[in-house]
């Protein structure tokens, strides 16, 4: 359960902005690929591969997500569904490979954007910086026996 929280943070990788309307969102449309590192509490590491597609709806104001990561033992196949609205953020994710869901919650500042995802079994913060054509996202457990301690990716436009 606890990897599918991580799913649920990846939902969230948006640029931020509250300066103006939509501009969270925007700064997301089109395709997205990278990669990065999961940290399992063993201390194990483990390479990611991720790309992410965007769609930004309602002049900014909403973001329809699909988010597929793959490592050698870790899959995500994720979709989400995102609102902005004067730097608040709330959304809804799902995840195919073991059909659960959550929420998602947070706040805007500038290029930065941390999140809640949360679940009734797992809990990750989530924060995010974008900067022209690439994101860096970092994720750490909330939850003290999770087996998954955090996770950093880096993404870049296609």
């Amino acid at each position: 359960m606890q990897r599918i929280i991580f799913a649920a943070a990846f939902c969230l990788m948006a640029g931020a902005g509250p300066a103006m309307a939509g501009d969270a969102f925007n700064r997301l449309a089109g395709q997205w690929q990278g990669k990065g590192t999961i940290e399992f509490s063993n201390k194990s590491k483990e390479t990611l591969r991720c790309r992410a597609s965007y769609d930004v709806l309602q002049g900014g104001a909403n973001l329809q997500l699909a988010i597929r990561c793959a490592g050698d033992s870790y899959k995500i196949e994720l979709m989400g569904n995102a609102n902005e609205a004067g730097g608040k953020i709330s959304g809804s994710w799902s995840e195919a490979t073991l059909n659960v869901s959550g929420t998602l919650a947070g706040r805007a500042d500038g290029s930065t954007i941390h999140v809640t995802a949360a679940s009734p079994a797992f809990t990750a913060a989530f924060g995010l910086v974008t900067n022209g054509g690439r994101q860096t996202v970092s994720i750490r457990s909330q939850t003290p026996d999770s087996t998954i301690h955090g996770a950093t990716i880096s993404l870049a436009r296609n």
